[in-house]
């Protein structure tokens, strides 16, 4: 008999220990859903730039420190995706609504974008922050500069490329450093898109879109950053 119990007593603990096992397991996964959810992913250092604003300032990217802010590249003639992107950044601008958020927005058309065209552009977009700054300057330069933030920008000698860019959007924290969230498969997705879309997924982009879901995961992650 004691032995019958010493088999029905090491049966139970061979039972008992999977499950145990697999208990930890999905509170693991469940633990590790919730880290993805809540923290957002640094991707790289923000690249150093010097460049002038609207109001003939310079802005580093040391000047930033201390902020979170957005980057995108635009021109102000741009007939497409550049004033939907401006809209969408004048909205996060007013949802935030913090002295410690700003906007970089650099042209890619600087022979156009002269600090005093910038400047009449950002009434007409209805800038009201002193930190979102509207910034031009050498066009090699800024070439170089989107390429290092591996955000795309046209060839400045192709004639028919040179004004394409990308309508992605970086969000850099308070210390210099790009970040962002994890996708459902908790995977960086890198860039936020400051486009709109026809379908509330964001799949199929179009210009008068009413959905722009990036634009809300944008100032959730913002926030974020800014506690």
């Amino acid at each position: 008999m004691p032995k019958n119990n010493k088999t029905k007593n090491g049966t139970k603990r061979k039972v008992i220990i999977p499950i145990a096992i697999f208990a930890l397991l999905f509170l693991g996964i469940g633990v590790g859903m919730g880290y993805f959810k809540k923290n957002l992913y640094t991707v790289m250092k923000v690249p150093d730039f010097e460049l002038t604003d609207q109001n003939n300032k310079k802005i580093t990217n040391k000047d930033m420190l201390g902020k979170v802010y957005l980057v995108e590249f635009f021109f102000s003639r741009c007939p497409t995706i550049c004033p939907v992107m401006n809209r969408n950044m004048r909205f996060i601008e007013d949802e935030v609504n913090s002295p410690e958020f700003g906007i970089i927005s650099i042209s890619i058309d600087p022979e156009n974008d002269t600090p005093a065209a910038l400047k009449e552009h950002a009434k007409s977009v209805g800038a009201k922050s002193p930190d979102w700054h509207f910034l031009t300057g050498n066009r090699d330069y800024i070439g170089k500069l989107a390429d290092q933030f591996n955000i795309y920008v046209g060839d400045k000698e192709d004639d028919s490329e040179s004004l394409n860019h990308s309508g992605m959007i970086a969000l850099v924290d308070k210390e210099g450093n790009i970040r962002c969230r994890y996708n459902k498969d908790n995977m960086p997705i890198l860039y936020y898109s400051g486009l709109n879309y026809e379908d509330p997924d964001g799949k199929t982009p179009k210009l008068n879109g009413k959905y722009h879901p990036d634009r809300e995961i944008l100032i959730e992650d913002i926030k974020k950053l800014l506690k």
